[in-house]
């Protein structure tokens, strides 16, 4: 029987020691980010600016309002932007270099925020309500609240596109990585059957393509030791019950989008108050699932479950000489220890009149939510 203690609410047994390899040191100032939001919730975190992947984050701790610090990710970065155009060409693989393509930004850029190096903008700003209770009539039992999110962003100029890369965590302990690409459309004319009329009359049809943004996830909560992935579907549409049936990842796999279904990352060991097993919630349901031909088989999942590998840095045209080149080799069946989740969400643009220099921005992206890491409303 495993040793508990009680911190503030969370049980949670002792952690094996991170292994020599992956050890690393504390960061600081200016790649510090140390966030106290309005309502007690805190991030602290680390960020890096990359060659290949661009903005990483690293050591990521959430502490819940008076609770104890709760490590979620080891590190997280983008993984891919693939580009491929309707009529078959061009295919870009638009991640390799994303470092020496991040953008200076403005003041306008980080509203009210700090830019780090100039390079990376850590803000916050509002994220709506964070709940609304009616009082049932009676005023004094009215319970409403407005949440807050920290943001921390960074901008790569990737041919005629600008892509906007934003980690947003909020103050109820979610996570949202997202992608917005705005900037120029490619000019690129093609058949009418590939594309759309833009411009004067019907002489220039704009290209349609997909964006397919891959994110890389090491998750290690309250370290790398005991960190399960865990699929859960239900079945029964169509009638009035419904039946919870729930899969262990125990070996590297890669699984597609179904209706309500959705994947969890939980350490056993760790539990909340109410003791209930810690963890933080996947779901990718906003996807446009692109799926490519058989040379591009990265594209045919949504989410990847690999065992942790240091040089399986990119979902497609990995550079490292030691690792096979995607993400669909990486899930070879070896089994997961060390759960590393690559989440690929897809958008099809099909371009229109309004997307006239500059292009406006569409976002593209999936949330991480906290299940059972508090043992009540954190807000």
């Amino acid at each position: 029987m495993f040793l508990r203690l009680m911190l503030a609410g969370l049980l949670i047994a002792p952690a094996a020691p991170p292994a020599p390899a992956r050890a690393a040191q504390a960061c600081s100032s200016p790649y510090l980010i140390d966030k106290t939001l309005p309502n007690g919730a805190r991030w602290r975190l680390c960020w890096e600016m990359r060659t290949i992947e661009g903005l990483t984050v690293t050591k990521v701790a959430y502490t819940p309002k008076g609770n104890r610090p709760i490590s979620v990710l080891r590190s997280a970065a983008l993984a891919q932007i693939h580009v491929p155009y309707d009529s078959g060409e061009p295919r870009y693989h638009d991640i390799g270099s994303l470092g020496s393509a991040v953008v200076a930004l403005t003041e306008a850029d980080c509203p009210g925020g700090e830019r780090a190096k100039g390079k990376v903008c850590v803000t916050t700003r509002p994220r709506g309500h964070a709940y609304l209770k009616d009082g049932w009539g009676d005023p004094d039992a009215r319970e409403s609240a407005q949440g807050q999110e920290l943001v921390v962003l960074a901008a790569y100029q990737v041919g005629w596109y600008t892509y906007i890369s934003e980690w947003v965590f909020g103050d109820d302990g979610s996570i949202s990585p997202r992608v917005g690409a705005t900037g120029s459309l490619a000019g690129t004319t093609t058949a009418p059957k590939h594309g759309w009329p833009i411009g004067v009359g019907r002489k220039h049809f704009e290209e349609s393509h997909s964006h397919n943004v891959f994110w890389r996830m090491d998750f290690d909560i309250q370290g790398k030791a005991h960190d399960v992935v865990e699929q859960y579907d239900f079945s029964g549409s169509g009638t009035k019950k419904r039946s919870m049936t729930k899969r262990t990842l125990k070996r590297e796999t890669k699984a597609v989008n179904g209706r309500m279904r959705w994947w969890r990352v939980v350490d056993p060991r760790v539990r909340n108050g109410d003791r209930h097993p810690v963890s933080w919630e996947i779901n990718n349901s906003d996807s446009a699932e692109y799926r490519g031909p058989s040379d591009e088989a990265f594209t045919h999942a949504d989410v990847y479950v690999t065992q942790y590998r240091a040089c399986e840095r990119l979902a497609s045209e990995n550079v490292s000489p030691r690792c096979r080149r995607s993400v669909d080799r990486y899930a070879n069946g070896e089994r997961v220890t060390d759960p590393v989740l690559w989440v690929n969400v897809g958008f099809h643009h099909v371009a229109r009149d309004e997307d006239a220099d500059p292009m406006p921005i569409h976002w593209q992206g999936f949330r991480i939510t906290p299940r059972d890491v508090t043992a009540t409303n954190p807000h």
